[in-house]
């Protein structure tokens, strides 16, 4: 497959999370992506789909990259020694 890198800073990065279903994930207003200024690209009052973020399942990520390091799978295990160095 695509190999598939995320950049993140480790204030991010919440090792007790858990499962990523238990995640709660923020919705952000859908006047935030239904225009800019005075230009509008959906109709006023439109209704949009629009999270704060997303959670990517592990399988799906070759590496994090991190202001203290670049962390592999097994991701509990290399998070877990880059958040102890820093």
């Amino acid at each position: 497959g695509v190999p598939f890198f995320i950049a993140a800073p480790t204030t991010t990065i919440d090792p007790g999370a858990g499962d990523r279903r238990a995640i709660p994930i923020e919705f952000r207003a859908s006047e935030e992506v239904g225009g800019y200024g005075e230009t509008r690209w959906s109709p006023e009052g439109t209704e949009a789909y629009n999270p704060a973020f997303d959670v990517t399942p592990a399988r799906f990520i070759s590496a994090i990259v991190t202001e203290l390091g670049v962390a592999k799978p097994p991701f509990d295990v290399s998070l877990r020694g880059l958040l102890e160095s820093g």
